[in-house]
């Protein structure tokens, strides 16, 4: 078994061995918590909580860090704009995309730190960098020398004379190229004591001391969207390459979700609202359509492709369900999932391949239905089961259990009024009235009822939208 991931630094597939033996150690960029979570943030935690899904089902044990961004220039923006504290504003937020990510089966991080419960240990990285001469103290700020550092835009590939670093807002720097790690204390913003005067964290010395902290000099994989390459994760290997550490071994980033061939963002003001999809499409069907395209593929955002996911998901829970009549009870999941959805998955987390092999084994299990071959159809679930545990999408887990369309107490309505119906059409069959009984199947399904005959009775469920 060799895991092949795509490391964005080597810019090729490599053999995936870790730094510890029979462990992973990975450090993913979290949210900054100025505003409540679109789908574009979680599709990043939900991409790397298959891969994490993946790496335990191959025997590793995996230490996952996922930061918390409490503290920047945009929600101390928000802070004056609301008229609101910024920690109110960071900690409603960060509420809001656990909320989220728990919604879509995440499992939780190992670790999850916020920036500004680690000021000391920012401070002595800061120490150590101006020590060892790769930054400096200037006006009550601290920037990095960017050419102190030779190894510095390897990762995005850039040459530093075509270079131009963001404006931050700050001044007294030697080279326009250099990168504020500390910002001096403005008034009305918040800050903390430091050597150099008060001031307040930069956003790229936050995650240099946050993996050293709690994955050392070095880890496994660094991970994050496309768009923290640079400067984000370029400004991070600065830091912690200077101050001595190895860093991460390999780098993974997932590709956007876009909407009209635009990253979504809120500053462009086309984000689509994790709260408000969850008010709309369940939640087990909007980590599919997240979820299933290769993580390094962009997603461009419809209802129609929405659409087609629910569908999607509604053939294999169709399977599910029949299967379970058929055997009377539970399926438990296979030990093992088929060779072929572990090549895939082994190959750079393929999911795209591993769902059509869910798909394949789904026909496969349905013409063993269709011929009563009932332990074939158990063995093809058993498949299935174990293949969707992996990509956290079973239906039988107990995570989404009690998960329904529109809720317990509305389904167990609608469940009353239309096996009243399907009784007046069961009437109409018997007495061979075929038009009447047609007719009410027809008006069902007009109401979005999808009507299936059974070899016990009827059966009706929701159709797509």
């Amino acid at each position: 078994m060799t895991i092949r991931l795509y490391d964005t630094s080597a810019r090729q597939i490599r053999d995936f061995t870790p730094l510890v033996p029979g462990c992973v150690s990975i450090y993913l960029c979290g949210a900054t918590v100025q505003a409540a979570p679109h789908i574009g943030h979680v599709r990043s935690y939900l991409n790397f909580d298959i891969a994490r899904r993946w790496f335990t089902y191959r025997g590793l044990d995996v230490t996952f860090i996922r930061n918390v961004t409490d503290i920047d220039d945009k929600i101390i923006g928000k802070s004056g704009e609301q008229g609101r504290p910024w920690w109110s504003i960071g900690y409603e937020n960060e509420r809001a995309f656990n909320d989220g990510y728990n919604a879509l089966g995440c499992l939780p991080p190992t670790y999850e730190p916020r920036a500004t419960g680690h000021v000391p240990e920012m401070i002595e990285m800061m120490r150590g960098l101006i020590e060892r001469g790769h930054a400096y103290e200037a006006d009550g700020s601290v920037y990095f020398d960017v050419r102190s550092f030779p190894g510095y835009l390897e990762l995005s590939n850039q040459n530093i004379d075509d270079l131009r670093q963001p404006d931050e807002g700050v001044s007294g720097k030697r080279d326009p190229r250099d990168f504020a790690m500390w910002k001096a204390s403005k008034p009305g913003e918040p800050d903390w004591e430091t050597p150099w005067g008060r001031g307040r964290p930069g956003w790229h010395l936050e995650c240099s001391a946050m993996a050293h902290k709690y994955l050392g000099s070095a880890f496994d994989i660094h991970g994050g969207g496309l768009d923290l390459i640079f400067p984000h994760h370029e400004n991070e290997i600065a830091q912690a390459k200077a101050y001595g550490d190895e860093f991460a071994k390999y780098w993974m980033h997932n590709a956007w979700v876009t909407l009209s061939g635009e990253k979504m963002s809120k500053s462009l003001g086309n984000s689509v609202l994790v709260s408000e999809m969850l008010k709309v499409w369940r939640p087990i069907v909007l980590r599919y359509y997240l979820g299933t395209p290769h993580y390094r593929s962009m997603i461009e955002y419809s209802v129609e492709s929405l659409r087609e996911a629910e569908s999607g998901f509604a053939r294999i829970e169709g399977f599910i369900q029949r299967v379970i009549e058929k055997a009377g009870g539970s399926v438990e999941p296979a030990a093992e999932v088929p060779p072929a959805f572990a090549e895939a998955m082994d190959d750079d987390l393929g999911v795209p391949q591993a769902l059509a092999i869910i798909h394949t084994t789904v026909r496969q299990g349905n013409s063993a239905l269709a011929a009563d071959d009932k332990d074939a159809a158990i063995a093809r679930l058993s498949e299935v089961r174990a293949m969707l545990g992996v990509l956290g999408l079973d239906p039988l887990d107990p995570h989404w259990a009690g998960e329904t369309d529109r809720g317990e107490d509305l389904h167990g309505a609608v469940d009353t009024l239309v096996r009243l119906v399907l009784e007046q059409r069961e009437s109409a069959r018997a007495r061979k009235d075929w038009a009447t009984a047609d007719a009410i199947r027809d008006q069902l399904q007009q109401s979005g009822l999808v009507i299936e005959d059974s070899p016990t009775g009827p059966r009706w469920t929701l159709g797509p939208r």
